[in-house]
Formats: C-alpha cells, sequence, structure tokens
C-alpha cells in the first residue's frame, strides 16, 4: 500500500503499470468494505441502520482518497479574483429596525462544537473553558443570542454541532440552559474509523466506540453538511422558513451574529442572494497558513495550504499575492445545502491528516473542511470584514488577551476597549513548557496583567507575575534553566527585557 500513500503527494508518481494501479486499489477498497460490513455486524440491532449509513458516507471518503492523485489544483490555472467577488464590509450598509425582527427570523447560528480542551491541558469540550469573567465559550454564545432575542423579540435557535467526544457532557451542561430564551438544538457529526496506514483497514474490531474510543475519529467540520441533513434538522429549519445558517468555531469569540452581513443576504434588492458566503479577513505575517480566496475554473474557492504544490508554498504565503485569509465564518443559503446534497454536487478537497498513536501505530484520518464546500454554491462571494471578528482562543496567549482589560464584555461579546490607542491586538508568545496548560497558565498569573499599552510581550522559562502588573511596549522576560523570576505585585514594565533571576520575598 505504501506507494498509494506516495501518488498523494503533489507531483504524480511514474508506476509500472495502470492495470497492476487499478488491481490494488480495487483490492484496499474490496477489503474495506468487507471490514465494515464486519464492524456493522457487530452494532446494537438498533443502531445497524445509523452505522450503516456512517460506514457508507466513510468508504466513498475512502474510495476518493485512493482516486485522487497529485494536485487537487493546477498552479497557473489561478484566476484573477473579479471585481465582484470580494465585498468590502464598511460599504455594507446597516438594517433598520423594522427590519431586523424579521431578518433574524430567517437565521440559524451553528457553532462548531466538536473539539476537546486537550491541547490546553483541559478535560471535556473545549466550548466549556472559562474565558471571561467564569463564563465558558458556550456561555458567551448563549447569552448573546439570546440578548439578541430579547432586543429584537425575536427567535434565533443556536445549534450545536458535537463529536462522539463532546456530546455526552454537552448534553449535560446544556441542561442549565433551560430557562433562557434560546432554542438549543444538537446533532453530532460523523463517527469514521481511523485507518492503518500500512494496511488500509480500520483499527475499530466492533462497533463499541466508548470503548476504544482511538479508533475512532470526527472526519473534520466538512462533514457538517451531510451530518445536518441526517439529522432531520434542515429539513426541519427550511419548513420553518428559516433562509441562512450562520457557521462558525466555537472558540472563536469575534464570530457573532452580524446585522450588517445579513441584510445583504436577505435584500430582495438582488437579483439573486449569495447562496454561500466566506468572511475574510487581512492577511498578516502570523496567518501567512491560512487558507485563502481563489478563483479557479470560473468559481470562487477556498485554498488551504495543504493542497498548495511544495515550489508555490513561498507564493501562497506572500501577503502582497495573496491578500486575504478564512476566518472560518460561514453564512450557507439553507435550501442550497439541500439542493447540492440531493443533487450529490457537494464536492469537498480530502485532507490525509496523518497521525502516530502513543502505541506507536502510524494511522490515517481522512477529514474535510466546512469552506472547501464554497465551490459547490452558487453565486458565493468573500466579505472582507474587520480583525474584530476573528477572535480565536486556539492558545494560553489567545486566553490571556480575551481576560485582559483589552476588552470589555458586552451582552456576551467582546469588544476592545475604547482606552486601547490602536485597533490591533499584542502579539504574545508564552513558553509552551510552563504556560501551555490553563491551570498551570493561571497560576503563573494570579491576575492578567494591563495589557492596555503593550505591543509585543514573549516569557520563557520558570516565570511568576504579581497582581496588578503592567506591560507596555515591547517586553521580554526570559528566565533560562535553573533560574526563576517572581514579578513583584505593581511592576510596570516598558520596553524592558528582563532575564536572569528574580526574586523578592516578603519577610
Amino acid at each position: 500500500m505504501e506507494y498509494l500513500l506516495q501518488a498523494r503527494g503533489h507531483q504524480r508518481s511514474p508506476s509500472d503499470t495502470q492495470a497492476f494501479r487499478q488491481r490494488t486499489k480495487r483490492d484496499a477498497e474490496n477489503e474495506l468494505q468487507q471490514e465494515l460490513q464486519k464492524l456493522t455486524a457487530t452494532a446494537p440491532e438498533n443502531r445497524k441502520e445509523e452505522f450503516g449509513r456512517l460506514f457508507e458516507g466513510f468508504a466513498n471518503l475512502f474510495k476518493r482518497f485512493l482516486e485522487e492523485e497529485g494536485p487537487s489544483l493546477e498552479w497557473d490555472r489561478i484566476q484573477k479574483l473579479p471585481e465582484n467577488a470580494i465585498h468590502n464590509y464598511n460599504s455594507l450598509s446597516d438594517p433598520s429596525n423594522e427590519e431586523i425582527k424579521a431578518m433574524l427570523n430567517k437565521l440559524i447560528v451553528v457553532k462548531l462544537n466538536g473539539g476537546l480542551g486537550t491541547s490546553m491541558g483541559c478535560h471535556g469540550p473545549k466550548s466549556v473553558i472559562a474565558v471571561r469573567n467564569g463564563l465558558t465559550f458556550l456561555d458567551l454564545t448563549v447569552q448573546q443570542i439570546e440578548y439578541l432575542n430579547r432586543t429584537y423579540n425575536a427567535n434565533v435557535p443556536l445549534v450545536l454541532m458535537n463529536s462522539f467526544n463532546t456530546d455526552e457532557d454537552t448534553q449535560r451542561i446544556i441542561r442549565k440552559y433551560k430557562g433562557i430564551d434560546v432554542a438549543i438544538h444538537t446533532f453530532n457529526q460523523s463517527c469514521y474509523p481511523r485507518i492503518n496506514t500500512e494496511s488500509f483497514l480500520p483499527l475499530a474490531k466492533h462497533c463499541n466506540v466508548n470503548q476504544d474510543m482511538e479508533a475512532w475519529y470526527p472526519p473534520g467540520h466538512g462533514d457538517f453538511y451531510e451530518s445536518f441533513k441526517n439529522s432531520g434538522l434542515l429539513k426541519k429549519f427550511i419548513k420553518e422558513g428559516r433562509e441562512y445558517c450562520f457557521i462558525s468555531n466555537i472558540d472563536n469569540l469575534g464570530a457573532t451574529v452580524d446585522l450588517r452581513i445579513l441584510k445583504l443576504l436577505l435584500d430582495k434588492g438582488h437579483s439573486s442572494s449569495p447562496e454561500f458566503v466566506m468572511e475574510i479577513t487581512d492577511k498578516t505575517r502570523a496567518d501567512v497558513k491560512g487558507g485563502t480566496l481563489i478563483q479557479y475554473e470560473d468559481k470562487l474557492r477556498l485554498l488551504e495550504i495543504a493542497q498548495v504544490p511544495k515550489d508555490h508554498i513561498d507564493d501562497f504565503k506572500s501577503v502582497k499575492t495573496f491578500k486575504f485569509f478564512n476566518t472560518n465564518n460561514l453564512w450557507v443559503k439553507l435550501d442550497a445545502i439541500e439542493r447540492v446534497l440531493e443533487n450529490s454536487s457537494l464536492n469537498m478537497e480530502i485532507i490525509v491528516n496523518n497521525k502516530t498513536q502513543p502505541n506507536g501505530l502510524n494511522i490515517i484520518q481522512l477529514e474535510t473542511a466546512v469552506g472547501a464546500a464554497m465551490k459547490s454554491f452558487e453565486g458565493s462571494i468573500g466579505i472582507n470584514v474587520p480583525r474584530s471578528r476573528f477572535l480565536p482562543v486556539k492558545k494560553t496567549s489567545d486566553l490571556m488577551l480575551v481576560m485582559s482589560n483589552l476588552y470589555i464584555l458586552r451582552n456576551g461579546s467582546l469588544v476592545m476597549s475604547p482606552q486601547r490607542m490602536f485597533p490591533t491586538t499584542p502579539l504574545i508568545k508564552l513558553g509552551d513548557n510552563h504556560f501551555s496548560k490553563v491551570k498551570e497558565f493561571l497560576t503563573r498569573f494570579p491576575t492578567i496583567p494591563d495589557l492596555l499599552e503593550l505591543d509585543h510581550l514573549t516569557v520563557s522559562g520558570d516565570v511568576t507575575f504579581g497582581k496588578g502588573v503592567a506591560l507596555k511596549g515591547t517586553v521580554i522576560i526570559i528566565a533560562n534553566h535553573g533560574e526563576r523570576i517572581d514579578l513583584p505585585s505593581g511592576t510596570i514594565l516598558e520596553n524592558k527585557i528582563v532575564s536572569g533571576n528574580l526574586r523578592i520575598l516578603d519577610h
């Protein structure tokens, strides 16, 4: 099977004979089908149909993985973006108060809630990490929608796409929102078997997922469309007269319902409403790996770094050539999702995620990204939004920003403090060894320093901050191996480098 993996590279690999290749692929496909049938037989009677449908989806993905070789696009065929492809957010108009209620009742909000907080040292869904005033990502999302519903007497529902990793905990947590004016719906994305890199066969030996979690994986957020339809929610919302869903990552605190964008989508003055809108924002050097928008074969589509031929990686990262990157805030027309699925015209590039299990076994996860569906829709556009709509919390350095006095919390939304002189956020780098886990981060920062005048902060090594510390300009604090720095309460550092040992103790 090794050559099959090599063939996935960007160069088409020369082969002995086409017939041999076809036969090997056919064998791999047939063997997988047999294994999937055996797995289905182990499912409880009341879940056989569900697993059958899951495995049918997985088999289709696997078949495409075997068939697709070489790059998914030819670099020289990328076209210049058409004039009307990108709308400037500042050119959009605000709706009147009379319009807002009717507009909101055409909308549903979808949050991608499949991820765990393990990378930040937390157990359970990432959405339950406390990010501000003891409130979690989920609390803030519910607060935002409750505020909209209350203010405009509307009824915007919240839909959570969970994974088998997060569903049980999420169901328990959302009970506390029962008395709140937000209808919350959940559904699960697919649960696919991980594949052994050598044999191309599933690791799983039975369908009891909870007993062998390491053998299964959620196949990326591109699975949203199919799973949303299978849950029955797509049909339900279309029947209710809903027209658009606003999809975003639950850990992006900037992804709030935007009434200007919603007005653009629902404005009947247009001959045709866009079916797919991607919010993009100006690329900085910190974002060079982020997906970008291109025109290809006369269609607007997402280009991810994984699809770029090796000799064009530098072109892709250039801020001059590709000025924008994808925030993963998407607005998609519900009846268009239904049509694309019915026509089987949904086409998303496969992301091959190679991983090594704790026991050293190499495995493959086949995934797709929700934004990659863009090219399957008609009249897609990008909207160049302010950077404030992209505020993801992936690391404790991001958590430091959102917990700090740079932001004010207003009805579940974080708003940049008017006391901050410039609209950009500071660049913060915290050393992985001492700051990567939330618990450790919080013990080293009993209170978050004043960051209003900070441009750049680097902290490395065994460093602890006292209360009421203020950081301004560029501050670099480095404790080398065996050294320790304790910054006393009330310390003010402006354009300073601190290194060596520093301990001031009360006596």
